[in-house]
């Protein structure tokens, strides 16, 4: 076989079925290899920037490798934000790129580019194959390391020539899966018992590590009160009576404050992130922490832990709940004020508007949650609708929702919506979006034609950038700046012009009709939902501050003396 053909082969050996690419030059070998190939899918995307996000997308929607395939010079640097998008929150992903041929590397020739070192801060591991033979322990290693330990992007970039040279020498066997070794856990149960008023915080390393229903047993052994991050949302059943919700910059004040009182923080899978934190002087100012994590680099590195076990986390959490089980925890008072707090300070629930009232955006998430499928899956964009799909979308398991957390990438829903298409075929896919985001990758409409998927698209629209109108108005003193969205084109016709149906609503009285039919269609469908331009998402932490200080609607004119008081 050729260094193409090998490739082909080993994504079979590992069962990679679906890959998501872009032809051009140097990677042309591979693309002839796949005219003959068996079993691997190809998914043509209509921009680099689309297959990555759509590789990422597939790897969070199935816990798979997500594989995307790009050409050299413009081909790679367009995968560059949709890797980094994935190392940012720790998805396992194989970046392929074709690479200029061996004896022109280093002579600026057409469609160079130092793939390694652009890529050096956002992947895992990164390669440049020199010979041939190198490809079947390079791919193995590759695929292996990016989805072990804590997941992430690897890059494996192939000169052209070496792509069409024979390899000789045979693929090593795949690597054996090690079982972790149990950890000590007795001086964390000791914190435990001692703590008056612990807390779980848990984050995306629970799905990541496939700790799901280990983090459940825990929960229900524990009977604590539990908070989560934008990427935990759905650790937690969604009916469980102490799941406080999400915390942080948009989180509720009942998970907030349950975090400003805890006396011990028992974090698993997270990595305490700004936008959870909030300003780390007064985040859990006088709890205890113990850290489950994958990573043993994030122990310490924003907040030290009296306790870190770093490991397999559904082992780690099976040993706690082992021994909760025989010795549980006395903290019942604890827990009742928390889901008293969850009752009075926990976000919105019901619905009061009016029936030809505007459309508000927490409103119809809500009407959303409750009519769709329980499995079903939300990739979210970015900005204030994500927020919403956060605060008032009730998930049920993690990985029904795909959200970029720690990048933002405006433009991520669509493509990684069309990933999660592929790889749950059986389920409903909904794209949540906004009118700034909608347009950052609107080109992936003619992909999800090609394939005729049924993924069904939401736009909220209020006519501007609705995140940062927002902050502007708030911490800004109102002075908007390049957020007017007026001129976007009609979505409607424009879903049209892909042969995708559309339809528009505007009132409450609308949002039940839009949902069901964009549901009903067998397949895919555009929802353009009008919202207004002046909603913002409540509650919200200034930037910088405290998540003791949040703000709500009634503090909405509140705005910085000086622009120093503004913290990026």
């Amino acid at each position: 076989m050729n260094g193409a053909q090998h490739i082909l082969k080993a994504f079979q050996n590992h069962h990679i079925d679906t890959v998501f690419g872009y032809p051009g030059g140097c990677i042309m070998p591979l693309y002839d290899a796949l005219v003959d190939a068996e079993g691997v899918e190809h998914v043509l995307c209509r921009h680099e920037q689309g297959c990555a996000l759509a590789a990422d997308g597939y790897a969070r929607a199935s816990g798979r490798l997500g594989v995307c395939i790009a050409t050299s010079g413009p081909g790679a640097t367009n995968l560059i934000t949709g890797v980094a998008n994935a190392h940012r929150d720790s998805i396992p992903m194989l970046v392929v790129t074709g690479q200029v041929p061996s004896s022109l590397i280093g002579t600026d020739a057409f469609q160079e580019t130092d793939v390694l070192g652009m890529a050096l801060g956002i992947v895992k591991h990164s390669y440049l194959i020199t010979d041939a033979n190198e490809l079947p322990s390079v791919m193995e290693e590759a695929m292996t390391l990016a989805q072990s330990g804590r997941p992430g992007p690897v890059w494996v970039d192939i000169p052209k020539d070496l792509l069409l040279a024979e390899v000789t020498r045979p693929a090593p066997a795949p690597n054996q899966a090690v079982a972790p070794e149990a950890m000590a856990i007795s001086a964390a149960l000791e914190l435990l018992y001692d703590a008056q008023r612990p807390l779980l915080y848990s984050g995306g390393g629970v799905s990541l590590a496939g700790a799901e229903s280990a983090f459940r047993r825990l929960a229900e052994a524990s009977g604590l009160p539990g908070v989560v991050t934008l990427k935990g949302i759905g650790n937690h059943h969604k009916a469980d009576p102490n799941h406080l919700g999400m915390l942080g910059m948009h989180g509720s004040r009942a998970a907030n404050e349950a975090v400003e009182a805890c006396d011990l923080l028992f974090v698993i899978g997270a990595r305490l992130d700004d936008r959870a934190t909030g300003n780390l002087a007064g985040f859990a100012p006088g709890a205890r922490v113990i850290h489950l994590d994958a990573d043993h680099a994030e122990f310490g590195k924003l907040r030290a832990a009296d306790v870190a076990l770093g490991g397999d986390l559904a082992t780690l959490l099976d040993g706690f709940t082992e021994a909760l089980q025989a010795r549980p925890l006395a903290t019942q008072a604890w827990t009742e004020q928390c889901r008293r707090q969850r009752t009075l300070k926990g976000l919105q629930t019901a619905d009061n508007e009016e029936a030809l009232a505007p459309i508000s955006g927490p409103g119809f998430i809500r009407q959303l949650s409750r009519i769709t499928p329980d499995d079903a899956i939300i990739a979210c964009d970015v900005g204030q609708h994500q927020m919403w799909v956060a605060q008032h979308y009730q998930f049920d398991h993690p990985r029904h929702h795909l959200s970029s957390g720690g990048l933002g990438t405006m433009g991520f829903g669509m493509p990684a919506a069309i990933g999660a298409q592929f790889a749950c075929p059986g389920q409903t896919v909904i794209n949540v979006s906004g009118d700034g985001s909608f347009m950052m990758n609107a080109q992936e409409l003619a992909t999800i034609r090609r394939y005729n998927l049924p993924v069904k698209l939401i736009i909220m629209d209020n006519q501007c950038l609705g995140m940062v109108r927002q902050q502007q108005e708030l911490f800004y003193g109102n002075r908007e700046s390049q957020i007017d969205l007026n001129d976007n084109p009609d979505f409607v016709t424009m879903a049209r012009a892909f042969d995708i149906p559309a339809m528009r609503i505007e009132r409450s009285d609308q949002i039940r009709r839009g949902i069901e039919t964009i549901l009903a269609l067998d397949g895919p469908m555009l929802l353009h939902v009008a919202i207004a331009r002046e909603e913002n998402v409540w509650p919200i932490v200034k930037p910088g501050a405290s998540n003791r200080d949040m703000l709500d609607a009634s503090q909405q004119r509140q705005h910085p003396t000086t622009s120093k008081e503004i913290t990026a």
